[in-house]
């Protein structure tokens, strides 16, 4: 068996359920164990607690019409549903997808499955920051687009795009936006109605939630969003998602989207603060050490870094007490270094040489400290190993 981690700074992976998540969930287990779908007593209120957590991750992401939140069992499904559903209904009409390069596995993956069946699959480069620019937007979109994907936060380098530019972008040209949003819901603002975008994927997994259960929002205004269901069996949710559906998670869902809310921004200032004195620390006791995507438009709790002259991989294995990645637990069955990173124009020493660290409601100061001494130590040793020459007390700083 792997080293029990006791840093855990892989937050972008997955959460733990909040316990007071967890306390929401327990009854719908046990005593209020029905299923929604049934027409008697235990049914409806199993149905009722459903329509409630409806209506407050509806409220949380500034939907206006509660019935837009279609249940999924997370964002990988969701991600598929959005961009597989409406290039079904649009086929023969529009058959262009088009994505940004940086874009989660879940999207990228649905989009090539679709280009194997006819569409035309056109990715957007990100800039050295990793944003997406929107005039780039305007000039990929032709008579033929039927929906751009970008995501509101990256998972690797946590980078914020302008995805109310974009909107506006694809507005102007009737083209639908989808936006994978699992890693901003609940840690930066997110309003459906304000952004102006047309489907948007969420899970309760990466906000304290339990794993299993996510939602697609789906724009019922102008325009209308009209899909293919890609499950069938039982006409659940509205015909879109067919399947009993998992009360306990649903339940567990709202809750732990409530409270992120209530704390967001407190723990933003917090995480950030956080993040800001590890990588004070890398810098003022290491030389070589950058950060990829941008240092200002990203997620509080992220920092994605690279320490030049050694394996992340080697890195990673030399810290087995440190729950750290180097990129998207999605994709860590693939040996390919990280798609994101090459998007970023990083030459390859530079993508092998990155780490990402997710900090999250756990995380303490002390746990932070503890990090930054052993990553220091361990990137000196593979440094001093690399050049035959033993590791120096102190290095000095550079960015």
């Amino acid at each position: 068996m792997p080293p029990r981690a006791s840093i855990y700074l892989d937050h972008h992976a997955t959460t733990p359920t909040d316990p007071r998540v967890v306390d929401a969930m327990l009854p719908y287990f046990t005593r209020e164990f029905g299923n929604a779908a049934s027409a008697h007593l235990f049914g409806w209120r199993a149905e009722a607690a459903v329509e409630a957590a409806r209506e407050s991750l509806a409220r949380g992401i500034g939907a206006r019409v509660p019935r837009e939140i279609v249940f999924t069992s997370g964002a990988t499904e969701s991600n598929n549903l959005a961009l597989q559903g409406v290039a079904e209904v649009l086929r023969g009409r529009r058959d262009q997808l088009i994505a940004a390069a940086s874009e989660h596995p879940s999207v990228l993956d649905a989009c090539r499955a679709l280009a194997r069946r006819g569409f035309d699959l056109v990715l957007l480069p990100v800039d050295g920051r990793g944003l997406v620019d929107p005039d780039a937007v305007a000039r990929a979109i032709g008579p033929r687009t039927a929906v751009v994907s970008v995501m509101w936060a990256n998972n690797e380098i946590g980078v914020l795009q302008p995805i109310e530019s974009i909107a506006r972008v694809c507005r102007e040209t009737g083209v639908l936006l989808h936006c994978d949003a699992a890693q901003a819901v609940g840690k930066v603002p997110v309003d459906v109605a304000a952004s102006g975008v047309d489907l948007l994927s969420f899970t309760a997994h990466k906000l304290y939630g339990p794993k299993g259960v996510g939602a697609l929002w789906i724009r019922s205004g102008r325009p209308r969003v009209r899909l293919e269901p890609i499950l069938y069996g039982g006409g659940h949710e509205g015909g879109l998602r067919s399947g009993t559906l998992p009360v306990p998670l649903i339940v567990g869902f709202a809750r732990a989207l409530e409270l992120s809310l209530a704390e967001r921004d407190s723990e933003s200032c917090r995480l950030a603060e956080l993040r800001d004195e590890l990588l004070a620390r890398l810098h003022a006791e290491l030389s070589g050490v950058f950060v990829n995507g941008d240092r200002a438009q990203r997620l509080p709790g992220n920092l994605n870094v690279g320490f030049a002259g050694i394996e992340a991989d080697a890195l990673l294995a030399a810290l087995p007490e440190l729950a750290l990645s180097t990129g998207s637990a999605c994709s860590s069955a693939r040996p390919e270094p990280s798609h994101v990173l090459k998007a970023l124009g990083l030459p390859d020493d530079a993508v092998r040489a990155s780490i990402r660290v997710g900090l999250g409601r756990a995380t303490t100061r002390a746990e932070v400290e503890a990090a930054a001494e052993r990553i220091v130590a361990e990137v000196r040793a593979l440094r001093a190993a690399r050049s035959g020459v033993a590791p120096a007390a102190a290095a000095p700083a550079a960015d």
